[in-house]
């Protein structure tokens, strides 16, 4: 299982309608490959984005292939709220995390603090009627993940250790790794936010990878989840620098 995060970054109300295209992208990939996709938690945006998406997705190959997806996605296009026709750029962060097992990430009572409140929707309206959200405060790291999508208390709070588990889990994998870095310096798929990964340009119908330089001129189809052409040459790149590290 793989734990899924989209965040709107530079750019507003456009950034968060872009992560609304992400989600429903990945949302139709999932479907394609015949994977569950279960939403986690959201916070909406007024105009119907999402300021932040949280969403597990489970089946056959799931994080071997999405873990490429971690980093900071562009958007080039005419916003619909833009009433001069004009172009903007927008951002949004995708991190794509391991599900983490109670074996791999032992949280201790202790060191959390739990709370429960009310889920709101946009413009703070109430979703529910009953203080079914749960909040979850990693003392140790001060990580938070709150949990507001699960029909009952209970199951948000197992959700949000879920997401706490795999967070820790990828904080301690990214740290192993950085021993290694100048070895995998050239590695795709590191997971870094900084780095931005793809180039969406809806005005030349164009997405390009800038980790591999790979461009397609078919933005269309890509949006509405057809990922492969960009997955595996990524898969494949990555397995060459795996065996060139291996030969150093």
């Amino acid at each position: 299982n793989t734990i899924v995060e989209i965040r709107a970054g530079a750019g507003g109300s456009e950034s968060a309608l872009f992560a609304a295209d992400l989600y429903r992208m990945y949302s139709r990939y999932a479907e394609s490959r015949g994977w569950k996709l279960e939403t986690l938690d959201s916070s909406p945006s007024d105009l119907g984005g999402f300021k932040e998406v949280i969403f597990s997705v489970s089946g056959s190959e799931v994080f071997k292939r999405l873990k490429y997806e971690s980093g900071v996605h562009r958007v080039q296009r005419v916003p619909a709220t833009e009433a001069q026709g004009r172009i903007h750029t927008s951002t949004a962060t995708v991190a794509v995390l391991p599900e983490a097992e109670e074996i791999d990430v032992q949280l201790k009572p202790e060191e959390l603090e739990i709370t429960r409140c009310r889920a709101s929707g946009p413009g703070g309206q109430g979703v529910n009627t009953t203080d079914s959200a749960v909040q979850i405060i990693h003392k140790p790291t001060g990580m938070i993940v709150r949990c507001a999508d699960g029909r009952s208390q209970q199951k948000n709070k197992q959700q949000a250790l879920t997401v706490l588990r795999s967070r820790l889990l990828e904080q301690r994998i990214a740290q192993e790794n950085a021993k290694y870095a100048a070895q995998r310096k050239a590695q795709v798929g590191t997971g870094e936010r900084n780095e931005r990964i793809r180039t969406y340009n809806f005005p030349q119908n164009r997405v390009t990878d800038h980790r591999i330089e790979l461009t397609l001129y078919n933005l269309p189809a890509v949006i509405d989840g057809d990922l492969d052409p960009l997955i595996e040459p990524l898969m494949a790149h990555d397995s060459e620098e795996r065996l060139a590290a291996l030969r150093l």
